[in-house]
């Protein structure tokens, strides 16, 4: 994933990192002398990534509402984060807020995970399209927020990190970026990354979407 960093980035660049978690890309973004921000909305996690990284700027906030004014970023990064956001309305709402916080001439980059590529996500992703179709109530199969969260299409839950009932979104790259131009965003590149060992025929690299889009 490095040429998502060194062929974007340039010294001085003001840098949000949505979803920022415990800080794993912080060494990157410090290594190409840009001035960091890094936000998540797991308070756990942004507390481990001030103490392993007590230099960089970690703020507390949600993607959907970001405490920054309008046009203060050069460069927004959205790593493995859109594919956790419930809803098309809510993900739209991220993309709008990036947008919010561009300059203009800003470049957005974004990576989801392919869950298409995997047997177990492939049927995950059948069953629960089935499921819908038929009628069946998921909620009550999966009490992961009864009452508040009803599956869309293309929508699965699993476990995951040791964790029940994570939700994920199932992206096409197709639909990924139809989303970033409903954001009124250019896209200038888009590709797949694979991450991961291919010495063994069992292991399989993970497939990552990306878009490279221009505000």
């Amino acid at each position: 994933m490095n040429f998502l960093f060194d062929n974007y980035l340039q010294p001085g660049d003001k840098v949000l990192d949505l979803g920022c978690g415990n800080g794993r890309f912080y060494e990157v973004f410090k290594g190409k002398k840009v001035e960091y921000f890094g936000i998540d909305n797991c308070e756990a996690l942004i507390n481990i990534a001030k103490e392993k990284y007590p230099e960089g700027n970690f703020k507390l906030a949600d993607a959907i509402s970001l405490p920054f004014p309008n046009e203060f970023f050069d460069k927004v990064y959205a790593i493995a984060l859109l594919h956790h956001i419930p809803s098309n309305e809510l993900r739209l709402k991220v993309l709008t807020e990036a947008r919010r916080v561009l300059k203009k001439g800003g470049i957005l980059i974004i990576t989801v995970w392919n869950l298409w590529q995997k047997s177990k996500t492939r049927r995950l992703i059948f069953e629960y399209s089935a499921s819908k179709l038929f009628g069946k109530d998921l909620r009550k199969t999966f009490p992961v927020a009864p009452g508040k969260l009803e599956l869309d299409f293309k929508d699965i839950l699993m476990e995951w990190q040791g964790v029940e009932n994570c939700y994920f979104h199932c992206f096409t790259k197709r639909e990924l970026k139809k989303l970033i131009r409903k954001a009124s965003f250019n896209i200038i590149k888009d590709g797949e990354i694979l991450v991961g060992s291919k010495k063994k025929k069992s292991n399989i690299p993970n497939s990552n979407f990306f878009v490279v889009a221009e505000l």
